[in-house]
């Protein structure tokens, strides 16, 4: 796993300059949640902000260092890299600038604000830019071997539930129109063409993320669908960092279904708050019916997983007795000493 480690100087560089200055703006949004009073929709007008420059972050970094072992394909693949990053940063610039001027940033329908009419569809476009460019960059991925089976394995269903993620956003904005009046921080009112929740399109969101609580909302999904690759890649990078004590699982394909098995899980999650989401239904608030998918998801993990370390536990041992039992015969028969039966004849 010391590609993991790769020097940061190494990374794909607009995209490094991108995750610094989110997190640059996470800290910056962090003290205005302190400092600053305002709220949209009973939440500081800078969470947004902090949300959405943590996420970027986050996965920027990620595309940075995979983007630095792509061979096949690598321009194409670094200049996606770079398109990405500049879609991000003016995303997140225009979230920010809004809400700093204390109003919405999406689905904001206000006709008589200039600025709010010339960032608009900079965010509109900039979702679009985003996830075509995610698919390609996909793609461009998909068809490198950039490590063992384990870290591959890791990187493409960790890939496969990110560009779900980036793909429901963009679901949710064709499908669930709800046209209504807010009140923004500065005391205006506010048009607003669609909201986040389904079933009550403003949330009454939880602390935070202000996941809906009173309906559904496909945040929910989006999120735990994007940051999926890293939750498998640090499974990953733990199986091979126990493999040092565990003799089972130096075999690179035993970590690969472990990996397998925890992509399985993680997809199955992110399909069932999905379609909790598309119910109407909050996060916290799950039904029977729900809490029994749930249920299934975590047996079929547990069973696929039980099942890796049992039989690889039983092919060590197996081996580990046979290699027992040759150097036995090699202790007892020396080297050069006609065996018994060789010499009866």
């Amino acid at each position: 796993m010391t590609s993991l480690l790769t020097p940061v100087r190494g990374w794909h560089r607009p995209l490094v300059v991108c995750v610094a200055l989110m997190f640059a703006l996470v800290v910056v949004s962090g003290v205005g949640t302190l400092v600053d009073g305002r709220t949209l929709l009973d939440e500081s007008v800078w969470v947004k902000p902090l949300k959405f420059g943590f996420a970027f972050g986050l996965y920027a970094g990620t595309l940075a260092w995979l983007l630095a072992k792509v061979t096949k394909g690598r321009r194409l693949g670094r200049w996606l890299g770079t398109v990405f990053a500049v879609a991000a940063t003016v995303e997140v610039g225009a979230i920010t600038a809004q809400a700093a001027r204390g109003t919405f940033s999406h689905f904001n329908a206000d006709r008589t604000d200039p600025v709010t009419l010339a960032l608009v569809p900079l965010l509109t476009f900039g979702v679009m830019v985003i996830v075509i460019a995610q698919l390609v960059l996909a793609v461009v991925v998909l068809i490198q071997r950039t490590g063992g089976a384990a870290l591959n394995r890791a990187i493409r269903s960790g890939l496969a539930l990110a560009t779900f993620g980036m793909v429901v956003p963009v679901f949710w904005m064709v499908t669930e129109i709800h046209s209504r009046t807010v009140t923004d921080a500065n005391g205006h009112s506010v048009q607003m063409y669609q909201g986040h929740g389904i079933g009550d399109p403003d949330g009454h969101g939880m602390p935070l993320t202000n996941w809906s609580v009173s309906g559904g909302d496909f945040r929910v999904p989006h999120f735990f669908a994007l940051h999926g690759i890293q939750v498998l890649l640090l499974i990953a990078a733990v199986l091979a960092a126990l493999a040092a004590e565990r003799v089972w699982l130096r075999d690179e394909r035993v970590r690969a279904r472990l990996v397998g098995s925890a992509a399985l899980g993680y997809t199955g999650l992110v399909a069932v708050v999905t379609w909790q989401a598309w119910r109407g239904q909050s996060l916290i608030h799950p039904d029977t019916t729900t809490l029994l998918a749930l249920v299934a998801v975590l047996l079929l993990t547990v069973g696929t997983t039980a099942r890796v370390i049992v039989a690889a536990k039983r092919t060590t041992a197996k081996r580990t007795a046979a290699e027992h039992a040759t150097a036995e015969r090699a202790t007892v028969q020396p080297a050069g000493i006609p065996e018994p039966a060789r010499l009866a004849r």
